[in-house]
């Protein structure tokens, strides 16, 4: 697929988004917009069991296109802009396939929502994470206030998004925003490598798994593990469980049809 600000490539099961809209690949209504055909295409692609999501260049995203944003006069638009942000993530989020952020450079504002979207985060040793929007008078638009307090506690998101700080990515990980740091030349890689593994996996427990985890932190824990125990049940009557445990009882790779 062409596109004007990302670039998309399929990499044997695994699709490759890297967002190219230099300097820093901010989010405009355009960016926006041609991420949703991306992640579109990935989710109705049955050849793609997995996403990786990075930027071109130093930088992951630098966060949303402050002109788009310096022109907005009323409040209505403003809800709009958001509410646009807000329901892409979302769906990325709740993706039956994994995505998997790559971040390298800053992961700043709209950029650190978009990661925090995602089902996993690898990061540069030398990225830099933040929600700067309360400089600019405003505040985050895309999830920010709500993915950021789910991912650590309501503290250190009420640090973050009060003071705008940036962090390292060390200090990303302490309080949860990130799964592992690599070198910064590893971060496609080590993405790359990890989405690969994770194809092997069987299609239709991939799904469900997610769905087990999105789902059952919107409830109580009682009602994620009713929620658990349905699932199971339903990956018990599929081509995959019988692959997936033939294989192991005759000590061999199995085989998913992802069915």
């Amino acid at each position: 697929m062409e596109f004007e600000h990302l670039n998309y490539e399929l990499d044997n099961r695994v699709a490759i988004i890297t967002i190219n809209h230099p300097p820093v690949n901010t989010l405009g209504v355009k960016t926006l917009q041609e991420l949703e055909t991306a992640i579109e295409a990935a989710c109705v692609d049955r050849r793609i069991k997995a996403v990786v999501l990075t930027g071109y260049g130093k930088a992951f995203v630098a966060g949303a296109d402050i002109k788009e944003i310096a022109n907005i006069s009323s409040k209505e638009e403003g809800e709009r802009l958001s509410r646009l942000g807000q329901q892409l993530f979302d769906r990325i989020e709740q993706m039956k396939k994994p995505v998997i952020a790559a971040i390298n450079g800053v992961c700043l504002g709209g950029g650190m929502e978009l990661a925090m979207a995602c089902h996993i985060r690898i990061a540069g040793n030398s990225a830099k994470f933040g929600q700067p929007e309360i400089n600019l008078g405003i505040i985050p638009g895309f999830g920010g206030t709500q993915r950021l307090a789910r991912l650590t506690n309501r503290s250190i998101a009420m640090e973050w998004v009060l003071t705008g700080n940036l962090y390292s990515a060390d200090e990303a990980y302490h309080v949860g925003v990130v799964n592992r740091i690599v070198l910064d030349e590893d971060v496609l890689l080590e993405a790359k490598k990890l989405a690969h593994q994770i194809a092997t996996k069987g299609g239709v427990a991939i799904a469900k798994s997610i769905e087990a985890i999105n789902q059952g932190l919107s409830g109580s824990f009682r009602e994620g593990l009713l929620l658990e125990a349905k699932l199971f049940g339903e990956v018990c009557i599929t081509a995959d469980k019988q692959e997936g445990t033939q294989a192991f009882l005759e000590k061999r790779s199995p085989v998913f049809e992802d069915r």
